[in-house]
């Protein structure tokens, strides 16, 4: 199954989950009725496949269990949902692994500034040793992850008042991140102010002059309407960020076993989907951006790159992951990491 995503059917795609959720409340009373929060838009390509997905599970548990799915942080910022997850007051989660570090720190291993090179290399990872790590890593603190992590794609840095072309163009640049260690150490070794602010309060933070940019996938610049605030964009693709599906543990096992492999099969089917449609739309929001009034720059990532390694950034990390994660990375990105 192949989806074309644009403005048209990122708008088509919020009428779905419209449609879904319609479809669940007439739906005979399910066994189980489980949450499923995250933080993007309904727009966004991930809740699209989600809403298939939990369509297709409720299908194919016959009515058995029904997810609701709660875009835009609707039920908490991130702090506050993963603290829900853990509760059990939701049952299911996606969480960027940077933001996951809060509470499993090597699962950022994956955001490594400057790692992978593209997403050939970015799959090969996650869908393998580099991946299994991570899950790893997750389930030690009692969370069950799915076997496939969702795309958010590469990050790149806006800006609301100058262009970034180069690392000096950092120095002072008030930049909001995401709560999460390699975030802050990153953009300090760069020169810049990081400041964290939940995803809920970033267009305010942006508007107000808070911070004067932030950094994400095209994506969410275009999802989230960055663009009204933020005129320039750099196309550093300093981050690869994806989303763990997460399930509390307790839920998970209390779900039969015919329905958790019906909930595993469909959302590790709908994650390659959901890559394709992340990717090409990361491909043609560029021009989208463009025509709304952004700027594009594209800096040389060395010239990054190389500021981190003179600032110890990378062996700061290599001694915080420890030896065991960061040889997995440099073998899956292929690449010495200093």
């Amino acid at each position: 199954m192949t989806m074309t995503i644009n403005r048209r059917t990122m708008l088509i795609g919020t009428g779905a989950i419209a449609l879904g959720a319609a479809f669940h409340t007439k739906a005979r009373a399910a066994e189980y009725t489980y949450k499923f929060a995250n933080n993007l838009q309904a727009s966004h390509p991930l809740n699209i496949r989600l809403n298939e997905a939990t369509a297709k599970i409720l299908e194919e548990t016959s009515g058995r269990l029904q997810i609701n799915v709660f875009p835009s942080s609707q039920l908490g910022n991130d702090t506050e949902t993963l603290s829900q997850l853990r509760s059990g007051a939701v049952e299911f989660f996606s969480l960027s692994p940077l933001i996951l570090s809060t509470l499993v720190p090597n699962a950022a291993i994956s955001g490594v500034g400057f790692a992978f090179p593209d997403y050939k290399s970015v799959w090969a990872a996650m869908d393998g040793e580099l991946g299994a790590y991570a899950r790893k890593q997750i389930e030690d603190k009692g969370l069950v992850p799915m076997d496939k992590i969702w795309d958010n794609g590469f990050r790149q840095i806006t800006s609301g008042s100058k262009p970034i072309n180069t690392p000096d163009d950092l120095k002072g640049f008030k930049i909001r991140t995401p709560p999460g260690q390699l975030w802050t150490t990153m953009f300090q070794t760069l020169g810049s102010a990081p400041a964290t602010i939940n995803f809920a309060e970033v267009y305010t933070a942006l508007s107000t002059g808070q911070v004067d940019g932030q950094e994400n996938p095209l994506a969410i610049a275009s999802t989230a309407k960055l663009y009204e605030v933020q005129k320039h964009c750099a196309i550093t693709n300093h981050m690869w960020d994806g989303f763990w599906f997460l399930a509390n543990k307790r839920a998970w096992e209390n779900l039969p076993e015919d329905i958790r492999e019906v909930v595993a099969k469909n959302l590790n089917a709908y994650a390659d989907l959901q890559r394709a449609d992340t990717e090409e739309l990361n491909k043609t929001v560029r021009t989208e951006l463009e025509g709304l009034g952004m700027t594009f720059t594209d800096p040389d990532p060395q010239a990054f790159r190389q500021v981190l390694i003179d600032g110890g950034f990378y062996a700061q990390w290599k001694e915080k992951f420890g030896e065991e994660a960061w040889t997995a990375l440099e073998k899956a990105a292929n690449a010495d990491l200093g």
